[in-house]
Formats: structure tokens, sequence, C-alpha cells
């Protein structure tokens, strides 16, 4: 797996967006656009390619997924959760989870620091 980040800039706070637009699948790759950071959290963008996936960890923040393109499976503390496009699901803190595209799946997460 190849991971790939890019901050191209903030998106445009004055207008609507197209999310899914705004990141591009890589071959064999997860590919990720930070669209927002601050100091109370982050808002950024992945592109999984099939197949592609993120290991188990834990963050100290919760964080909320919405799947905007495909299909993914979300395993929190080894519980699994198939999320399909306009599903979302909580990744509670401090929790092991794991993210693995079941095809290719782009997603935005949206992490809250307490």
């Amino acid at each position: 797996m190849t991971a790939e980040t890019t901050d191209a800039g903030a998106a445009p706070l004055d207008e609507a967006i197209e999310l899914a637009g705004l990141v591009s699948y890589g071959d064999e790759s997860v590919v990720s656009r930070t669209l927002l950071k601050s100091k109370t959290g982050t808002i950024s963008l992945f592109a999984f390619d099939a197949g592609q996936a993120l290991s188990e960890h834990t963050v100290p923040f919760d964080a909320f997924v919405q799947v905007l393109d495909g299909c993914g499976e979300f395993t929190i503390a080894d519980r699994r959760h198939e999320v399909r496009v306009g599903q979302a699901i909580i990744l509670p803190a401090n929790i092991p989870h794991a993210v693995h595209a079941v095809g290719r799946m782009k997603m935005l997460l949206t992490m809250l620091r307490h």
C-alpha cells in the first residue's frame, strides 16, 4: 500500500462543494486531503483503492466517518461494520479500529478534539 497525502489548501468556505470530487483515487494506494485543521479538530477526505486499508490503531479523539463513494468495512473493537455510500459511523476515542475498502471507497473523516 502506498499512502499519499495532499494539502492543496482548505476548501472554500463560502460556496457549496462536491466533496467526493476533492480527492482522487490512486492505484493501490490511500490518498488523503485535509480540508480543515484547527485546535478543535480536523476534516479530511480519503480515497482508498480497492482492497486498501488502514491497520488497527487508536486515537484519543472521537471520529465521525461518512462514506461518500463505495463501501468500507470498519472494525471497531473486533466488531465489523459494513458502511455504504450515504451512511456514517462513529469511531470512539481510545477504542481500536481499522478500515478496509471492499472496493474503491471515498470517505469524509471529522475528528473532534476534546
